[in-house]
């Protein structure tokens, strides 16, 4: 693998040094003494600019509005750019980047990947259940109804910020058919069938408990819904002229992942470690298959009552295998966060690749349901950092949300969880090839080498046991999304490498200084430092920067 051995040293201190000066830099930009209290003053500022005005009461994101802007942008970047950090501490050095690497998203977005110009599922706006990452995945529209946040019967507060942000829907399908210009046409394709399940979506909001019985909201849904509609068939009148390409190419996805997204890889470097990760999970899977011979193959919960026992039990073997195996702190509100998002029974003909596995052992993915342990920690402890303290733009956290939900299933499995259930760890393999092959599908993809549906065979075909044949609607939805951000299918596996290169140094520092090695502290302090990049985190956690290192 090229230079991965010696962690990349001509890329990331080509990194390094465009971390102290942007890109877009002049040589003669001079430096001047800033205090870690100019860049939250600058921070406020630049979250202030980052979210659009409005035209007709939607975000604008008119060509002539961002032309506009930008001087304003260049500004607070140069500001940024000018900051000596020089005797910061490093959390107030890694804060400056994450304000770097959010700065360098906007300036991508509006040369490069302009999901307003390029990608119609951009303008969804009807979001009905939470995310479980900081954020939503991929880009997405600044005024998004978010109805997981209301509680009805609504209030008057309640009521009219709901009705402020459905009536902004006309007016932002209205504009999509200007900004539209793009001539991506898998992208194209692909985000019809998203608008049209925002009109279908918009429909069901009609049952909810009051909202037919209001006149205001009811009036307000059906001109949503109608405005979708129409929008949908402009969608559909203009796909046939559409033939360019979707992905945005090699060169541009590793700037974007090295000044963006902070992983010190190139594109080929990601090619790479899937194409490895994959060929361990299909050997590793086969030798656990081997050893477990004689032993009866697991049996899937084929009824409700069944499901539910089997859910109850892995709950509590998680937990209790957190806290006795002092794998992390155990937080009080850990819990009820998966409880909440344990899932439910599905009938086996419509079991989907997720499903398939939750019904013969949950706690697989369970493991990467720490999703929602760092969620809880964001909502009950936020962080004491005005930058961390919120979703970072862009999906950037994508290396560390992904990456540790992906590490830690099998991090927990060598740590004994499945010491009394063997056959477990074959889904944990399984789960590791899906997640390798539909990341080195997407790579493909994005570097225009194949289209979507096959980029989609690889993660398909390269999936163990045909679980991914099972239904094409998860097939399109994943490989869609990766198409739409790029990094974010290939941010599982790297992310999941990211951190186990963070965890050896860990290790290492400790057993060079004579101290203990302890799980849970490594765990208790990645859970402290924020749904930041894992190469940041690495640098806070041990003093070592991925970032710069030889």
């Amino acid at each position: 693998m090229r230079r991965l051995l010696s962690l990349f040293p001509l890329l990331v201190l080509a990194l390094f040094f465009s971390c102290q000066n942007s890109p877009n830099s002049s040589a003669e930009l001079g430096k001047k003494p800033a205090s870690y209290s100019d860049l939250e003053t600058l921070f406020t500022e630049w979250r202030e600019f980052e979210n659009p005005p409005l035209h007709e009461g939607a975000p604008d994101y008119r060509k002539v509005t961002f032309e506009q802007r930008m001087p304003q942008f260049q500004d607070l970047q140069t500001r940024l750019l000018q900051m000596d950090t020089s005797g910061w501490s490093i959390p107030e050095q890694v804060d400056w980047r994450i304000v770097w690497a959010e700065m360098n998203g906007f300036d991508f977005n509006y040369r490069i990947l302009k999901p307003w110009e390029r990608d119609p599922a951009f303008y969804k706006s009807i979001w009905m259940e939470r995310s479980d990452v900081p954020d939503h995945e991929g880009p997405t529209h600044h005024k998004v109804l978010e109805l997981w946040q209301y509680s009805f019967p609504l209030d008057e507060s309640g009521k009219a910020k709901f009705l402020a942000e459905l009536r902004s829907i006309p007016a932002l399908n209205t504009q999509a058919k200007i900004n539209l210009t793009g001539n991506a046409k898998e992208l194209w394709a692909a985000g019809v069938p998203t608008i049209e399940k925002q009109a279908e979506d918009l429909k069901n909001m009609l049952v909810l408990a009051d909202l037919t019985k209001d006149p205001d909201l009811k009036k307000a849904i059906e001109e949503a819904q109608s405005s979708t509609k129409d929008f949908v068939a402009w969608l559909e009148a203009e796909a046939s002229k559409k033939d360019g390409p979707s992905g945005i190419g090699k060169e541009n996805y590793t700037w974007y992942l090295q000044n963006v997204h902070l992983v010190p890889l190139t594109w080929e470097d990601e090619v790479m470690i899937l194409k490895r990760e994959l060929a361990r999970a299909w050997s590793s899977l086969k030798l656990e298959e081997h050893q477990n011979r004689d032993l009866p193959p697991l049996e899937a919960a084929n009824t409700p009552e069944e499901f539910e026992q089997l859910t109850e039990k892995s709950i509590q073997k998680m937990m209790n295998f957190l806290e006795k195996e002092e794998i992390l702190t155990v937080k009080d509100y850990f819990e009820p966060a998966l409880r909440k998002h344990r899932g439910r029974f599905v009938p086996e003909e419509r079991r989907n690749f997720f499903t398939i596995g939750m019904h013969i052992d949950p706690l697989p993915l369970y493991s990467h349901f720490y999703h929602w342990f760092e969620l809880a920690i964001m909502d009950n402890e936020p962080h004491e950092s005005l930058v961390r303290r919120g979703p970072l733009l862009y999906n950037i956290f994508d290396s560390r949300n992904e990456g540790t939900a992906t590490a830690v299933e099998e991090m927990f499995m060598d740590a004994g969880l499945y010491e009394d259930s063997p056959r477990s760890r074959e889904i944990v393999y399984i789960m590791i090839a899906q997640r390798a092959a539909r990341g080195l599908g997407s790579l493909y993809a994005q570097a225009n080498e194949m289209t979507m549906v096959e980029a989609g065979g690889i993660h398909s075909n390269y999936t163990p046991r045909g679980w991914m044949k099972t239904e094409k609607e998860l097939l399109l939805f994943e490989q869609h999304l990766y198409m739409r951000q790029p990094g974010y299918g290939s941010s599982y596996i790297t992310g999941k490498y990211l951190l186990e290169d963070a965890l050896a140094d860990f290790a290492r520092i400790k057993e060079e200084k004579g101290e203990e090695f302890l799980l849970r502290d490594f765990f208790d302090q990645l859970n402290g430092i924020g749904s930041i990049p894992i190469a940041l985190g690495h640098w806070e956690m041990t003093g070592v920067d991925p970032l710069s290192r030889k």
